[in-house]
C-alpha cells in the first residue's frame, strides 16, 4: 500500500510528489511517520475520554494551514520525532496497556497508509480497543474508502461552509465539497454512534465544529447541512473553545474569543433545528490550558 506514496494523492491537494523519495508536498510530510506526543487525554468528548482517558497520538504536519491553529507547533512548524511503522504499532499497544478506551489518531491524514500497516501489526499483537480517526475533514473520498474496516469511529471537523473563508483562513480550496463528501463516506462505513454499557463510543460518526468569531452565519449553515444531510442520530460537538493564537493574533476579525451573544445565537439555532445528539460546549475563560504540551513523549 505504501506504493501509493510514489505519486501522492492522499488528500485533495493531489500534490503527486514522490514521498518515498523523501519529497514533500503541501503537508510537508515525506515517507516517514512523525509524531509529537502520545498521551492519555481526558479532555475529549465525554464518550471518548470516559473515565480512563483516550489514547491520543498527535501526528506532525497538516494538509491545512489554519492561521488560528492551536497546535501550530506540530501542524505548521513541524515539531516531532520520526518513528517507524513498527514503533507506531508498539505505541498503540502501549496505550492499550494503560487502560485507555480507544486509540485516538489526531491529524492522521498524511500518514494513512503507514497507519493502516501499523494497525495490522498492532491487531496481530492483541490490539482490541476502538480506533478513532480524528481529522480536519479535508479528505479524499478514495483515501477514506481505503480505511474501511480499520477505523471504528470517525471524528472529522466540518470547519467552513463558505469556501472563501476556508481559503482566507486555511489556504485551501473547495473545503466544503471535499469535507462533506468525505463525511458521507465515513457515515456509510460506520453509521451513527454506538456506545457500550459505560457510555463510551465504540463505533460511528461524530462531527466537530469550532465556532469562529464573526462567523455565526457560517456556523448556522454548517449545522443546517448536517441536520438535512446526515442521520439525526449522528453526534455533533459544537465547540466554543476558540482563542486567538498563532497568526490569528494579527488578524483583526480573529483576534478575540467568542462573544456571549454570538454563542447564544448558536445555542438558539441548535434548539430551533431540534438537534438532540451531541455536545454544546460552554464558553470558558482558560481555553489555553487545554492545549497539549507537545513534549515528544511516547
Amino acid at each position: 500500500m505504501l506504493e501509493e506514496l510514489l505519486k501522492c494523492e492522499i488528500c485533495p491537494h493531489n500534490c503527486k510528489v514522490n514521498r518515498l523519495a523523501q519529497k514533500t508536498g503541501r503537508c510537508n510530510c515525506d515517507n516517514t511517520i512523525k509524531i509529537a506526543l502520545a498521551s492519555v487525554h481526558h479532555f475529549e468528548e465525554p464518550c471518548i475520554s470516559g473515565t480512563n482517558g483516550s489514547g491520543t497520538v498527535f501526528f506532525s504536519g497538516c494538509n491545512l494551514n489554519c492561521k488560528y491553529c492551536q497546535n501550530y507547533e506540530i501542524s505548521q512548524e513541524g515539531k516531532g520525532i520520526e518513528i517507524s511503522i513498527e514503533e507506531l504499532a508498539k505505541i498503540f499497544i502501549k496505550q492499550q496497556n494503560k487502560g485507555v478506551h480507544n486509540i485516538n489518531l489526531v491529524t492522521p491524514t498524511m500518514y494513512v497508509y503507514q497507519i493502516i500497516e501499523a494497525i495490522k501489526i498492532a491487531k496481530s499483537n492483541g490490539l482490541k480497543i476502538p480506533i478513532i480517526y480524528n481529522s480536519n475533514g479535508y479528505e479524499n473520498v478514495n483515501t477514506i474508502k481505503k480505511l474501511n474496516g480499520y477505523i471504528d469511529v470517525y471524528l472529522p471537523d466540518l470547519k467552513y461552509y463558505n469556501n472563501e473563508l476556508a481559503y482566507k483562513y486555511s489556504g485551501i480550496k473547495l473545503y466544503f465539497e471535499n469535507a462533506t463528501n468525505a463525511i458521507k463516506e465515513m457515515y456509510n462505513q460506520v453509521g451513527a454512534p454506538i456506545f457500550n454499557d459505560e457510555g463510551n463510543i465504540i463505533k460511528g460518526l461524530m462531527i466537530r465544529h469550532l465556532v469562529l468569531p464573526n462567523q455565526v452565519e457560517d456556523s448556522k449553515k454548517i449545522l443546517k447541512w448536517i441536520k438535512d444531510n446526515i442521520d439525526e442520530n449522528v453526534y455533533i460537538n459544537i465547540m466554543a473553545q476558540y482563542f486567538p493564537c498563532y497568526k490569528a493574533k494579527k488578524i483583526e476579525e480573529l483576534n478575540r474569543k467568542l462573544k456571549k451573544e454570538e454563542y447564544k445565537e448558536i445555542e438558539n439555532f441548535v434548539y430551533k433545528l431540534n438537534i438532540e445528539n451531541g455536545y454544546l460546549q460552554e464558553l470558558g475563560e482558560h481555553e489555553e490550558e487545554y492545549v497539549p504540551d507537545f513534549n515528544l513523549t511516547f
